[in-house]
């Protein structure tokens, strides 16, 4: 079982890796905002495989329900400034 977890650890990896290639090259705003999105649920989801793996998922699972409210309400403000002062 915890060879699954080490390799679905490194394909999670290879995907945040791709997605801030999309990040960085993205054409438009819009796609890096999206790229961001995928791998700010990448990483909760490696945070909870961390946990599990460390045998101690009720405290891992606890940071990644704060890391998941930040990450929104990143996403808010970011999209409140991309798309301006329009109600």
């Amino acid at each position: 079982m915890n060879i699954m977890l080490y390799i679905a650890t490194f394909a999670i990896l290879g995907i945040i890796a791709l997605m801030l290639q999309r990040v960085v090259e993205g054409p438009t705003v819009f796609d890096r905002m999206n790229a961001i999105g995928v791998i700010s649920a990448d990483s909760l989801l490696l945070v909870v495989i961390f946990g599990y793996l460390d045998k101690r998922a009720d405290m891992y699972v606890d940071i990644a329900i704060a890391y998941a409210v930040l990450g929104f309400v990143g996403s808010l403000i970011l999209a409140k400034f991309i798309g301006g002062n329009k109600l």
